[in-house]
């Protein structure tokens, strides 16, 4: 309740941020189109597009294929020989545009695990699988390395991300699951992915793409 609480305070902050400013310093109107390179190296793919007018910020995203390794989740997944693919994770975000190149975003997400044995001695047998809806904040940097150009290199765009996302909700019963174990041959129970780094909710991202002024 506390972070639902946190995440509603920023909503509140960003839309009376954006009511004083709408009239006043003005920024341009923009679209962006992006894609993760996190993604990539996951071996997915993610597509972002953006929308800027003035000091407001809204996006979506999606990204499929998502693979995360034994390794890489860590404690219970490693410890039972367990594997995480994430055939889709979706959603959207709007948020304050501080500058043309900062922005802060509330960005309610959805992500669907399917989680299977590692071992290929188990023929990475399936064991469940499930959703998780996320509900933090996104911090965006939009560097434009040859803003000054008046050639087509000019919209390039590269944009660092911080992002906090924390579980709000899961389909699994008290986001949990218990199974009996091919890996270990015991009664075990794993808990609801978080979507971030190392099983976290923190999520650091860079993106490469391209921006567009609208006129």
């Amino acid at each position: 309740m506390k972070r639902i609480a946190f995440i509603l305070t920023t909503c509140v902050f960003i839309t009376q941020a954006y009511g004083q400013e709408n009239s006043k310093n003005n920024l341009d109107t923009r679209v962006n189109i992006l894609f993760g390179l996190n993604q990539i190296a996951l071996g997915g793919f993610n597509i972002e597009g953006n929308f800027f007018h003035n000091h407001l910020a809204f996006d979506y995203s999606h990204g499929v294929n998502l693979n995360l390794s034994s390794e890489m989740l860590g404690g219970a997944y490693q410890q039972q020989e367990l594997q995480a693919k994430l055939p889709w994770t979706t959603g959207f975000g709007v948020g304050y545009r501080f500058n043309h190149w900062l922005n802060l975003r509330v960005e309610p997400k959805w992500h669907r695990y399917e989680i299977s044995y590692a071992s290929a001695e188990l023929n990475n047998a399936n064991v469940v699988n499930y959703t998780t809806f996320t509900l933090g904040l996104g911090l965006y940097a939009n560097w434009q390395p040859f803003r000054k150009s008046t050639s087509f290199i000019k919209g390039i765009m590269i944009a660092p991300s911080i992002r906090y996302w924390p579980n709000v909700a899961s389909s699994l019963e008290n986001n949990a699951y218990t199974y009996e174990s091919l890996s270990t041959g015991k009664t075990e129970t794993i808990e609801a992915l978080n979507v971030g780094f190392g099983n976290t909710p923190w999520v650091f991202n860079i993106s490469v793409g391209y921006s567009f002024p609208v006129k």
